[in-house]
């Protein structure tokens, strides 16, 4: 399986380690299947170079949870955002769709008791799908190859940019007539 990760530097010996705690699947290293969406997710830094690098994984033997958009996927990406105990310690992969830009600011409207947790989890639905895979155990690190990096150029950096940008208004229309709906 082809897998890419977008970061300011190559990564041959990626750490399972370093990652936040309170990312939507737990610490681990994220990756995609899609590559257009790693570019698309390089953020240019000044000073810095974007690489997308490039992995092959070998799943065989390795215990992997898979998600869709559902219940489950709500409950497990709020509970490693309060970073809580992971829910699948079991699982050396964890497979699933990418929650949207702004679950801090879903999970404030329901902490806050603006909605409900169905509306809640309805919120979350919106958006683009993306999926995103996260090594969670050295045996899963041990099926991960890096195989290259590509340096991304000023020039595709502002065309990913702009691609973001509107998505992200979309995204933001769909959310504000999802909400309207709400009220």
């Amino acid at each position: 399986m082809r897998l890419y990760h977008t970061a300011y530097l190559e990564i041959p010996d990626p750490d399972i380690y370093h990652g936040r705690k309170n990312a939507d699947f737990g610490q681990g290293f994220y990756l995609t299947p899609d590559l257009e969406f790693a570019r698309r997710w390089a953020k240019p830094m000044k000073g810095s170079q974007v690489f997308v690098n490039c992995y092959e994984l070998n799943p065989e033997g390795l215990r992997i949870h898979e998600f869709t958009r559902d219940k489950d996927w709500v409950d497990y990406i709020l509970s490693n955002r309060a970073v809580k105990p992971d829910l699948y310690p079991e699982a050396d992969i964890i497979l699933g769709p990418i929650a949207n830009d702004t679950i801090f600011d879903t999970m404030g409207l329901l902490a806050n008791g603006f909605v409900g947790r169905e509306a809640q989890e309805k919120l979350f639905q919106i958006g683009p799908l993306y999926t995103q895979l996260t090594i969670k155990t050295p045996a899963a690190r041990r099926a991960l190859t890096w195989l290259s990096s590509e340096l991304l150029g000023e020039e595709e950096l502002a065309e990913m940019a702009a691609l973001h940008r509107k998505e992200e208004e979309v995204y933001q229309s769909q959310l504000a007539s999802a909400m309207v709906e709400m009220l």
